[in-house]
């Protein structure tokens, strides 16, 4: 950023903290209804930062900080406890029919306006942002990466161990430090290795720059045109789109392509409801990125029932196909391809080694009936709410997309954006009764083609 702005200095996170919170707060608090729920979901929203910075703080300091591991695990304790109060105030969301409009302290010009300068600094972090010295080794060209996979049987890295369930190459991006937490940092002796390396993967540091802004942008675009579209209030849009840029975890994780990218796909899986095939499309490539919009599928599928099933199941076994036939021409042999579609499935037993987050200290095996709960969660909402509109959509999605922190075995909790748009959209919203798939969908070209034919 100084070679953008003269003199400038990027706030620290712990500052940025306090200043964006008190921000939120009086953009958007309800000083004549003190009362309000608007209210309570934003000290839950500024109750997720604390956790944030502990979690940040200790990575920064592994090995150097004697209390980095302890610290590590009180972060992500409080993200548990933060994020368990937001899962249940998203299943009680159908609940509340009555949703007074709220609007923000700020109007609309304000808001726009406040929101783009949040976005270009933002984005100017990410392009001069340097990637972390653990996330260098990943980002390696795809000739590389093909010939260590294939290396002889028993050498051959388990990336389902150190990434996860997903679309490998996802996992391959590094991440683009934008804010460092104060604290000891790295020795000084270890830049001149991360420089050297950095010039070796320098194709693979602009994408992941390309990819991190471009997801952000659709987000905040998505969040607006549903707004308009959807909610029809554009200002309730560009209102959680500005809260969305304001909040501390859009700051610290900006440059991180596998939060953003999922984020994006499922807020324009939402934007395009009304395409059940293009929708289809969205859900498809979500899942295929990072698995875990999988367990949406029933909620997705049981909104679409009475119109625009077919269509949503066709875009996202489309969408699975192109990935599968993409792994298929990057393999160099059937037992890589086989892996790789492994790992995008998630088609493996539970493991209980090499875990992170807060299952490095909790025991492995406290994940087996939390993960149990979120299968017959995701199921439910197949049959319940009965009746379901955009409103009981947007809130369960949020439901699944943030109940996978509670048992994603690396690092979960700290992938906030995977609900994040989500959730401000839920807070924002009005009463969407009246938005559902039966009444705002067409019948699809091929049958309004055949009735005209009829006639």
């Amino acid at each position: 950023m100084p070679e953008i702005l003269f003199h400038y200095e990027r706030v620290n996170p712990t500052s940025w903290a306090y200043l964006s919170s008190l921000l939120t707060l009086a953009l958007f608090f309800k000083f004549n209804r003190l009362l309000s729920v608007r209210n309570a979901d934003l000290f839950l929203l500024i109750s997720l930062a604390p956790g944030l910075l502990l979690v940040q703080w200790s990575w920064e300091n592994a090995g150097i900080a004697e209390n980095a591991t302890t610290i590590e695990h009180f972060g992500f304790v409080w993200l548990f406890a933060a994020g368990a109060a937001l899962f249940v105030r998203l299943l009680f969301d159908p609940a509340m029919v009555r949703r007074p409009l709220l609007e923000p302290n700020l109007n609309a010009a304000g808001l726009m306006f406040l929101g783009g300068a949040l976005l270009f600094f933002l984005m100017a972090n990410v392009v001069t942002g340097e990637p972390s010295a653990d996330d260098l080794s990943p980002a390696r060209p795809a000739d590389v990466i093909a010939t260590e996979e294939g290396a002889t049987e028993g050498q051959q890295e388990d990336s389902f161990s150190t990434d996860g369930p997903g679309f490998i190459f996802v996992f391959r991006l590094p991440r683009i430090v934008t804010q460092t937490v104060i604290g000891a940092g790295p020795p000084q002796g270890e830049v001149s290795e991360v420089k050297q390396e950095k010039q070796e993967i320098q194709i693979q540091e602009a994408t992941a720059r390309v990819m991190a802004i471009l997801s952000h942008v659709m987000i905040v675009l998505g969040v607006i045109f549903i707004g308009h579209w959807h909610f029809d209030n554009a200002t309730a849009g560009i209102a959680a789109a500005t809260m969305y840029l304001i909040l501390p975890y859009t700051a610290l994780w900006t440059g991180s392509v596998e939060h953003a990218i999922p984020a994006a796909l499922l807020v324009w899986a939402v934007l395009l409801y009304r395409r059940p095939m293009l929708a289809g499309i969205m859900i498809g490539l979500a899942s295929g990125t990072v698995y875990y919009p999988m367990f949406l599928l029933p909620l997705w599928c049981s909104f679409y029932w009475h119109r625009g099933l077919k269509r949503f199941i066709s875009g996202v076994l489309l969408m699975i196909l192109v990935l599968i036939i993409t792994m298929a021409f990057t393999a160099t042999n059937t037992e890589q391809f086989l892996d790789r579609l492994f790992q995008m499935f998630g088609l493996r037993l539970p493991t209980t080694t090499l875990l992170g987050g807060i299952w490095k200290t909790w025991s492995p095996y406290y994940r087996f009936p939390i993960m149990a709960a979120f299968v017959g969660l995701s199921v439910s909402f197949a049959i319940w709410p009965a009746e379901k509109n955009l409103g009981t959509l947007l809130s369960g999605t949020a439901a699944i997309m943030l109940a996978t922190q509670f048992w994603h075995a690396y690092d979960g909790g700290v992938y906030i954006a995977w609900y994040l748009p989500l959730l401000l959209l839920v807070i924002h919203r009005p009463n969407l009764e009246d938005r559902i798939a039966l009444t705002k969908l067409t019948e699809g070209w091929w049958i309004e083609r055949r009735k005209a034919k009829s006639l």
